[in-house]
């Protein structure tokens, strides 16, 4: 398995296929790259793709302190410089969208031309989930409010979603869980919304959003109007159950990135 260097780290990444821009898949808090095991091979037959398991996650080194998405950009960053990508389309899944506006920052407009964001809360976030950030940082109820969220996420999945979740998502502890739930909440606190955040980049940077929770029509709406306003930004309802489209739904996935990506 390839593997960069980062602060002493080893951060392992698995490519597939061939052409620019690369895609980097990158995955949420508390989970890693088997995450996308089912849409890797599908982007791969159009062009180079990079899976990263981010630092603490998967087979990749922890930091031996405190760390967030200060530590987890500067991983992905490492990769992309490792792997000789030229440029890269980050493919991000759930708040890792915060590690793929980092990147953006960071690498520039030549480097990271385009965003790619799946099943992220892109508007303001609600008080429940709020509410369940601080509850994931309680020593006291964590357990209870990670098993409220995994109930939710397990609703209507298969087999293979509730073995990510029980399994890989289940084997982190008190100390990642708390760890995701303070790094989102004062990225939130800070960047107000994903929108508001992409909102401030100079040049906009052309970003697609494919989400299949929440359903109901506000969020929706918001992502329409705010796409009137703000045409580079472009947003699809997938026909899906849960929140993880990568497993659930890796066709209409890919069949959605690559034009968007070749465009």
């Amino acid at each position: 398995m390839p593997e960069a260097a980062f602060s002493g780290l080893k951060i392992r990444y698995d490519v597939a296929g061939g052409g620019e821009p690369a895609l980097l898949l990158l995955h949420g808090w508390c989970d890693d790259r088997t995450q996308f095991h089912r849409l890797l091979p599908l982007l791969a037959q159009k062009r180079r793709v990079l899976a990263v398991d981010l630092p603490g996650h998967g087979h990749s080194d922890a930091p031996p302190g405190e760390f967030g998405f200060r530590e987890l950009v500067g991983a992905a960053a490492a990769v992309v410089e490792e792997s000789g990508a030229r440029r890269i389309v980050p493919v991000a899944m759930a708040h890792a969208g915060w590690v793929a506006l980092g990147l953006r920052r960071r690498l520039g407009p030549k480097r990271v031309p385009k965003l790619v964001l799946l099943d992220w809360i892109v508007v303001e976030p609600t008080r429940p989930f709020l509410e369940s950030l601080q509850g994931l940082q309680d020593p006291a109820r964590w357990k209870s409010t990670r098993a409220k969220l995994f109930a939710l996420w397990n609703e209507e999945a298969d087999p293979t979603i509730s073995r990510q979740v029980n399994r890989t998502m289940g084997d982190h502890g008190f100390g990642m869980w708390a760890r995701s739930a303070r790094e989102i909440a004062a990225a939130y606190a800070r960047e107000g919304s994903p929108l508001a955040a992409l909102t401030a980049l100079d040049p906009a940077v052309p970003t697609l959003h494919l989400y299949a929770l929440p359903k109901d029509e506000e969020f929706r709406k918001a992502q329409e109007d705010f796409s009137k306003r703000s045409p580079w930004f472009a947003s699809k309802r997938l026909d899906g159950k849960t929140h993880f489209p990568p497993l659930e739904t890796p066709e209409p996935v890919a069949a959605a990135i690559e034009p968007f990506v070749s465009a």
